[in-house]
């Protein structure tokens, strides 16, 4: 293991170039939009509290035995954290500077050993996270990715699942708020099960739980094939 066992280990990549030809006018959007909420305060989904879908997972009466977890869109790392003081070897990436610098603070106050990746959940291949992971959370990035970008997620998850890796996933519905951000047409588009079913070759959808949000929600939970 690189990471000692009580310090968090942050790696840093490169600043995406927003003006890369690889990086659309709607991915600068997304970024941009993501960086806007977390300079102006707390950001929705980063509510400091581990969802009980999670805990459900991770310490139920059926529980999944601790192995490699990695997080997509970890913000300032509370499930990272949670994983981690619970027997999980954690990976956890996001876009975003600021998230990753306060889930680095709160990792090392905490105690936790947590893998903390800079980068595009997108672009895995560009990051330091071969696997393979028997865990997967996404708490609301999936439904965040231009739609152009999704079949590339899936690809990478994929390609660094164990056999038998379980995807436990949070999303929006189909137009689940007025778009705050027109040119970011994925907000609008939400997630759906037929869409999982058919971008997530190789995977099962073993369950789809409706949230208790105030607008369409969905808890998503996927397997690997063996």
């Amino acid at each position: 293991m690189e990471e000692t066992v009580n310090r968090p280990i942050t790696t840093r990549n490169p600043d995406p170039d927003l003006t890369s030809p690889q990086r659309d006018q709607e991915e600068e959007s997304v970024h941009r939009a993501l960086e806007r909420y977390y300079d102006a305060g707390k950001p929705p989904w980063d509510t400091g509290v581990t969802p009980p879908e999670l805990v459900a997972l991770v310490g139920g009466h059926s529980a999944l035995q601790p192995g490699r977890a990695l997080e997509l869109g970890c913000g300032t790392g509370t499930n990272a954290i949670y994983l981690a003081r619970h027997g999980w070897e954690v990976t956890a990436v996001d876009l975003i500077d600021r998230a990753v610098d306060q889930a680095g603070e709160r990792a090392e106050a905490a105690g936790a050993a947590v893998r903390l990746l800079r980068g595009d959940a997108t672009r895995l291949d560009e990051l330091d996270a071969p696997g393979p992971f028997d865990l997967f959370f996404d708490l609301s990035c999936y439904c965040g990715i231009p739609l152009h970008r999704r079949d590339a997620y899936a690809a990478g998850l994929t390609r660094r699942a164990a056999p038998g890796a379980r995807l436990l996933m949070f999303g929006y519905g189909p137009e689940p708020l007025d778009n705050p951000i027109p040119e970011v047409t994925s907000w609008a588009a939400g997630v759906t099960a037929d869409e999982l079913r058919a971008g997530f070759a190789g995977w099962e959808l073993l369950d789809v739980t409706p949230g208790t949000n105030s607008v369409p929600t969905f808890w998503f939970t996927l397997r690997r094939d063996a």
